[in-house]
Parts: C-alpha cells; sequence; structure tokens
C-alpha cells in the first residue's frame, strides 16, 4: 500500500475517519506487521492539518536544569551505541523500504536517469504543530511535479522526537505529522532522539528503535491509529543505497555538544569504535566497487558551523575523525548533510583539488530559526571564509529566519543540493539556495540536468 496519497492537493482538508492517538505508547510495546509485510506510509484519504497536540507536551525546565548542572560539573558522557544488524557496514536499499514496489521504483528512477529526494532534521515541535505544518506543507506540494521529479524517499537528519525522545510524543510529533507524506521516511538519531531525562528509568533510543529500526514493517504503538510502518533500518549506523547515491549514515550521540561518533582513543571508554569500522568498510567498498555514483556522508552534529546566539558548535574531533578514515581509504564524499543548529548553512570546503559542500538543514519546525549571531550584533555578509589553513572553508549562505528542506537531486553525472524555505508560496519552484557537484571532477558546477 504505498503512494496512496492524492498527490494534487495535499492541503485538501478532511480528517475524514476517527484517529486513536495512544495515550501512555511507552508502556504498551505490542505491534501489528502489516499486511503481508508490505510498508505503509500516507494515509488513503488526505487529512486536515490538526491544529493542537494530543498529548500536551510537559515542561522540560526541572530537567534541564539538571542536565545544566551536570554539565557543568562535566559528568555527561555520551551513551554506548547500539547493536546494528548485517555485519560491519549494515546495508539497506531503496528497492527493501518499498517493498513489493520496490524494483519498479528502483527501474523507474534508473531509466529517467535522477533521483530525487527531501531531507531535513529537527522536526519535532514541543509546543504545537504549526511550524513543523508548515515545512511539511511545503515539502508535499513536490510530489505535484512531474514523476520523475517527486521524491522517492525522506532522509531525517535527527531530532525527530524531542526533548527526551519519549515515545508518548510519536504520534504528535512524527506520525500525524507525516501523515500524508506518501513516500518512505528514514532517520538519522539526533541527541534528542537519544537523550534521556534525568531521574527517570528511559532507555536511550529505545522507542527510535522501535520505529525506525525494526525488523519488520509493523505498525506501532505511536502509529496511533495511522497507517504508516515502522521503517526497517538496520541500526543507528548504516549506509542506505539508492540509484545513483549512497548515504551513508552516522550516530553523533545524545550529548548536546559535540557528536561522538567513536571511544575518542579511550576518552570513552564506555563507546567501541564500531562507526568507524563501519565508515572504513563501507567506504572501501565503494573503492572496490567502482562505485561513480554520489557519496554522501550524513550525521546529525555538525562538522562546521557557527554556533550564534545559542550554541550549538562544530564538532572538531569527530570530523578529524572521519577526515581519518576518509584518508585512509582514498575515498571522500561528494558532500556532508547536517543538522543540530536550527537554521541552514552551506559551506564550501576545498581540499587540494575537490570542493566538498557542508550544508547543515535543521530549520524543520522544532522551533523558530537560531540566529547566526549575538544579539545586537549585525548580520553575516556571505561568503565568509571561517578557515583559511591546510584545507579552505567558506560559509557561503545562509538562513536563520525561516524554517525550510533540501531537495536533493542525483543523477549519473551531478549531485544538486537545494534549499527552499516554507515561506515560499507552496507552488514556488525555486530554491533560495542550490549547489551542484560534478561527481567526477568533484567541482562546484552548474546544473545540468
Amino acid at each position: 500500500m504505498t503512494g496512496r496519497h492524492d498527490a494534487k492537493d495535499p492541503a485538501t482538508p478532511g480528517r475524514t475517519r476517527k484517529l486513536t492517538p495512544p495515550a501512555q505508547p511507552a508502556q504498551v510495546h505490542n505491534v501489528a506487521v502489516a499486511e503481508q509485510d508490505q510498508p505503509r506510509f500516507a494515509q488513503p484519504e488526505v487529512l486536515s492539518a490538526p491544529t493542537t497536540f494530543h498529548i500536551k507536551h510537559a515542561s522540560d525546565t526541572a530537567a534541564y536544569k539538571v542536565l545544566d548542572e551536570l554539565g557543568r560539573a562535566n559528568e555527561l558522557r555520551p551513551i554506548p551505541f547500539p547493536a546494528a544488524r548485517g555485519g560491519a557496514e549494515p546495508i539497506l536499499t531503496l528497492e527493501q523500504v518499498l517493498g513489493s514496489h520496490g524494483a519498479d521504483a528502483v527501474k523507474q528512477a534508473t531509466d529517467a536517469g535522477r533521483l530525487v529526494f527531501q531531507s531535513v532534521g529537527d522536526t519535532g515541535n514541543t509546543r504545537g504543530p504549526q511550524l513543523q505544518e508548515d515545512v511539511t506543507n511545503k515539502m508535499l506540494h513536490d510530489f505535484t511535479d512531474a514523476a520523475e521529479d517527486r521524491p522517492r524517499f525522506f532522509f531525517h537528519l535527527g531530532d525527530v522526537v524531542y526533548s527526551f525522545g519519549e515515545a508518548q510524543y510519536y504520534y504528535d510529533q512524527f506520525y500525524d505529522a507525516y501523515r500524508n507524506y506518501p513516500a518512505p521516511i528514514l532517520a538519522l538519531a539526533g541527541n534528542h532522539d537519544g537523550m534521556v531525562a534525568p531521574n527517570t528509568n528511559g532507555v536511550s533510543l529505545e522507542a527510535f528503535l522501535r520505529n525506525f529500526c525494526a525488523e519488520h514493517f509493523e505498525i506501532t504503538p505511536e502509529a496511533g491509529g495511522l497507517d504508516r510502518t515502522a521503517q526497517v533500518q538496520p541500526g543507528v549506523y548504516f549506509t542506505f543505497e539508492a540509484p545513483f547515491i549512497r548515504i551513508l549514515a552516522l550516530y553523533s550521540n545524545a550529548l548536546e555538544d559535540p557528536g561522538v561518533i567513536s571511544s575518542q582513543n579511550g576518552a570513552f571508554p564506555d563507546l567501541t569504535d564500531v562507526q568507524l569500522t563501519f565508515l572504513r568498510t563501507a567506504l572501501a567498498r565503494v573503492k572496490s566497487d567502482g562505485f561513480k555514483g554520489a557519496v554522501v556522508i550524513a550525521h546529525h552534529h555538525p562538522a562546521y558551523t557557527l554556533g550564534g546566539e545559542r550554541g550549538h558548535g562544530s564538532s572538531t574531533a569527530m570530523r578529524k575523525e572521519i577526515d581519518a578514515v576518509c584518508d585512509e581509504a582514498g575515498v571522500w564524499p561528494h558532500a556532508v548533510l547536517s543538522a543540530h543548529a536550527h537554521n541552514y548553512q552551506r559551506y564550501t570546503r576545498t581540499r587540494g583539488q575537490i570542493q566538498i559542500p557542508y550544508v547543515i538543514a535543521g530549520g524543520g519546525g522544532h522551533s523558530r530559526p537560531q540566529k547566526l549571531t549575538k544579539r545586537d550584533d549585525p548580520p553575516l555578509r556571505t561568503p565568509l571564509a571561517i578557515q583559511t589553513d591546510a584545507d579552505k572553508v567558506v560559509l557561503e549562505n545562509y538562513d536563520d529566519t525561516d524554517t525550510g528542506y533540501l531537495r536533493v537531486v542525483v543523477t549519473q553525472t551531478q549531485l544538486r543540493i537545494e534549499y527552499h524555505p516554507s515561506s515560499d508560496a507552496d507552488l514556488a519552484k525555486t530554491p533560495d539556495d542550490q549547489v551542484t557537484i560534478d561527481l567526477a571532477t568533484r567541482q562546484i558546477v552548474h546544473f545540468t540536468g
């Protein structure tokens, strides 16, 4: 039951059947396997937007007070990574997530010579649905395009549910928010998805694993009567393969800052280096396969960012670890996607003869965008060089006033990343920013389609 959404009018009102959002899904762990173990996405009828949440989000002030105190005492530590299915390099394919329709969809994209998908992070809102609805409605209008230009999937860049990934908020912050989204949704785990509220018996990533890393296409209690099935990712780190692209997804853990993907040479003895092994294995396979498509690395915490008014800084140690693996493998990504900072930022990293876009898309609707400058400071003018040593890094463009998402187009020869703010009219198709990389030369070029 895939693709049942009426793409001609995604905003059509009419919540035509009674839904039963879960009252306390954290206490209910039974699931229903979808008919013939097939994925389900949008509702069979278009449902109108909710005006309020079904479960009022409790105040997190007390919890954050405790976390702040622990942070000042340097007592916050990253949490061990959950095991993944599939050996050193867990792999998931577009064909798998589309079920019985997968082979046909992959053939259609391959024959068309292009694949389109959407991406953004930091979506779950704790106050109400409107900001997230603004972004989602804009994303849905991409499904009115010609068949070859419609998104094949949504790759979420983390922080699906705030503030501590609680199961009881999955209905409002995820399932109802994407009730009309007619394609698969894959996701990185963000820090809020894995963070555990202090003085609770919560288990890190428990709800995320149930809803994104299931072994079968199941309808979980968190779906609250909606049809979308849980995703079947093999873990919180994995390679996602689709025509013309491989996305290497990493889990950068549960700290507010910085991102952590390893033990960092024993600095975090409770952690392993399994994700470095994964990345090393995935990049080695890119080389051994002679893969000519786009290689994208995705993780929630950004490698480069201007912290601005509310922090969210660069994760330098994590970036250096990834760099070391890329150097060892002799394979560098064509682009790096992240979120965490609640705005849009695009950097160009020039490393020798190659150019790598680093794109932050964290304006998915969690909150009003975070300013890149502090109060009373003048706005930034781009381009702005932020690093000029061996690798030159330049902030090329940003948006710290609006929410929005990425539309990504990959062909046999190019990777194009577009930024679309939600404030544009629903049918506006012109991006406010874009960058295109030639897959062979690894240079920024004009898009040729």
